[in-house]
């Protein structure tokens, strides 16, 4: 039989106590391009395993003294979510049930059907793959440092980091500009981190959010009894923002009276509170951000020239989501570790099928949109990886609409609709019985039931 390399090599732990079925297995394995480790019982295979730390297990249930099922017990009691495949001579569903409840990646029956484990090693590797992207995903994000907050590795956000390190060294004002839903606080919340105030106040204001008649107050304060339901003083946010940020977000949608304000205090570097006598002195760095382009949003009259001047020392775009090449993936990892937590759910990662839906997306509501898709996912989901059907119907391929669902012809009776939904679902497992058994909400036995009932081979097919 000619060699044929695996995909990806993997270091597999073969159990048995038959020496002959060592050494066959160990051909196989070797032939398909893997490195296989031997051992002959229980004992001896839970040593190899934490002195060698093996990529998956193949073993008997029938082996003397620590047995196939304690042996997967007692690995999968250390926490390792090493895969552990079961063989047995018996075929018994009592026990391959029980293996799946414990925990095992399979269970086969001898004599083997090395088309199957062949089958259920690639499905294995291509996994194993997957959980390496996520861990070097992970690992970029961890050395994000004073940037951490701001997740990309494009060459765009390359850009915006070196202007951002090279803006917060000074105090000078910055307008940060981009889509709605960009990160355009965090861009500004970063460059307050990084800088000589980052002990101070980080204090942020979306100026559209505040009515007229109180935005005055909002940011300079008021005295008892300034106005209508002035009952106590209170500080404005350029006080609260004293040695500190002070983040005006949305600024082109400032009324015009205010904004003369504005520029009269920050060009005098004094305020009076609305209703006060006094005038106070104040240490703020101000940053301003905008969804318009701001030299526009000045010959539209939204924004005074001069007070454009004023704010516009430098201006740092931020890049929309859909001109930031490969940052998709990425955010989506790191949203997936928070609403993990959030969630209480066990979520790995993307799936090969959710990645590639992700990414031929051109996300018009930017990294905000993506955080929202991803949180949903994670839901839904709740551990394993995040498939099509766990993105919204709007995403390339995803739903149960999309290409990535499964199409029962119109006109099939019931019984035609669950055989596609039970083969298709097998195959979108990998082939793995377990898996496709938790997805459609059965047990393993079912699942072989219905395999046998449509005269399909092992595999499904």
């Amino acid at each position: 039989m000619g060699a044929a390399m695996a995909e990806r090599t993997l270091t597999l732990l073969v159990v048995d106590d038959e020496a002959a079925m060592r050494e066959v297995l160990e051909m196989r394995l070797t032939e398909w391009g893997h490195r296989v480790l031997l051992a002959g019982d229980g004992a001896e295979a839970r040593a190899t395993a934490e002195r060698e730390r093996p990529d998956a297990v193949i073993s008997d249930v029938q082996l003397p003294g620590l047995g196939g099922l304690e042996l997967l017990q007692a690995l999968k009691a250390g926490g390792s979510d090493r895969p552990v495949i079961l063989i047995t001579a018996y075929g018994s569903i009592d026990e391959a049930v029980e293996a799946m409840k414990l925990g095992a990646r399979d269970f086969l029956t001898k004599p083997l059907d090395y088309a199957k484990l062949r089958a259920t090693l690639a499905a294995l590797a291509a996994e194993l793959d997957r959980r390496g992207q996520v861990r070097r995903l992970e690992s970029a994000l961890e050395k994000g440092a004073g940037l951490a907050a701001i997740v990309g590795r494009s060459p765009r956000m390359r850009e915006v980091f070196t202007l951002v390190e090279a803006v917060a060294a000074s105090d000078a004002a910055v307008i940060v500009t981009g889509e709605s839903g960009t990160g355009k606080e965090l861009v500004a919340r970063a460059i307050h981190d990084l800088g000589r105030r980052s002990s101070g106040p980080f204090v942020a204001v979306n100026v559209a959010a505040i009515p007229e008649g109180l935005a005055e107050s909002e940011l300079f304060g008021h005295e008892k009894g300034a106005f209508s339901g002035a009952v106590a003083a209170r500080a404005g946010c350029f006080e609260l923002a004293d040695r500190g940020t002070l983040f005006l977000d949305e600024v082109t949608e400032m009324p015009a009276a205010l904004q003369t304000k504005l520029l009269r205090v920050l060009e005098g570097g004094r305020l009076r509170r609305v209703g006060g006598t006094r005038e106070m002195g104040f240490d703020v760095r101000v940053i301003t951000a905008t969804n318009r382009d701001p030299a526009q949003a000045v010959e539209l009259g939204l924004l005074r020239r001069d007070l454009y001047y004023r704010l516009n020392v430098f201006t740092l775009a931020l890049p929309p989501l859909r001109e930031r090449e490969g940052d998709v993936v990425l955010l989506a990892q790191h949203f997936v570790l928070q609403f993990n937590a959030k969630h209480g759910a066990r979520v790995e990662g993307l799936g090969r099928e959710a990645e590639r839906s992700l990414r031929s997306y051109a996300w018009p509501g930017n990294v905000r949109e993506l955080r929202n898709v991803i949180e949903r996912a994670v839901i839904l989901a709740r551990e394993g990886w995040i498939e099509p059907q766990h993105l919204p119907p709007f995403l390339p391929g995803a739903g149960a609409g999309g290409d990535g669902g499964i199409v029962i012809p119109a006109g099939a009776t019931a019984a035609e609709a669950e055989r596609v939904l039970v083969l298709e679902t097998l195959k979108r497992a990998g082939n793995n019985k377990a898996e496709a058994a938790r997805q459609l909400g059965v047990d393993v036995k079912t699942i072989r039931n219905k395999l046998k009932a449509y005269g399909a081979d092992p595999d499904g097919r």
